[in-house]
């Protein structure tokens, strides 16, 4: 035994060897998780990198409705029809088989003297539909929401209770949902997508135009969502 000056007895430092070992048990168990974490983290995004085709198909089909179209009392054709008149076109296909006595061409008056729902009519003739078949309807809307409440009360004025709705694929989701809260509940509504040379669901994301379009309808539709439950809570 040592002593101190004194007399005293030296007093020996005395170190806790289980605390260091747990610390250091800990110390490499908190380096194991945070490794595995990362492993993890990476075999995830190689997972997404993978399926990143099919993830990319799925939201760019999420967009199109396309309900098997069965004998209505009208066509309703939406107005913003593209270059190729493809949704005319859709039209008058379902027009010459049988599907609906009328075919009703909506558009937004440009001027006093001049609407798309003129140019709507000349592709509907073009494609087969005489004209005493089409009805046409111009209105004023600045959007898919307005437009659709301006139509759906052009369709109970006529008493047409069951619709089939066309537009481009895109369009095809959102309308149905703004179109199904615009018209009665009584009516049926059945949407038919028309095909779009600017908008290909398998291949969205590879075209400038296709990403413009899909991130379009997305705001869109959110818009929509919240307009119809704000204006749900207000009645």
């Amino acid at each position: 035994m040592r002593r101190v000056a004194g007399g005293g007895p030296a007093t020996e430092p005395i170190q806790s060897v289980p605390s260091a070992q747990a610390a250091q048990t800990g110390q490499r168990g908190g380096i194991f998780f945070r490794l595995i974490f990362f492993v993890f983290i990476i075999a995830v995004c190689a997972v997404l990198y993978l399926a990143r085709v099919p993830l990319l198909r799925l939201a760019g089909e999420f967009w199109v409705v396309d309900e098997p179209p069965e004998t209505s009392d009208v066509i309703v054709v939406l107005s913003g029809d593209n270059y190729d008149a493809e949704r005319a076109t859709r039209a008058a296909s379902l027009f010459k088989s049988g599907m609906a006595p009328k075919v009703m061409a909506t558009g937004r008056a440009l001027r006093s003297y001049a609407t798309t729902t003129d140019l709507m009519k000349r592709d509907l003739v073009e494609h087969g539909v005489p004209e005493s078949a089409i009805v046409p309807f111009t209105h004023k809307a600045g959007d898919t929401q307005d437009e659709a409440g301006a139509v759906s009360e052009f369709i109970r004025s006529h008493g047409w209770k069951k619709i089939l709705l066309v537009t481009s694929n895109y369009h095809t989701r959102r309308s149905q949902y703004i179109y199904e809260h615009a018209l009665p509940p009584s009516d049926q509504l059945l949407t038919v997508a028309a095909a779009d040379s600017d908008y290909d669901p398998n291949y969205w994301w590879k075209t400038r135009t296709g990403v413009k379009i899909f991130f379009h309808e997305l705001g869109g539709y959110l818009v929509a969502l919240w307009e119809t439950k704000k204006s749900d809570g207000n009645t």
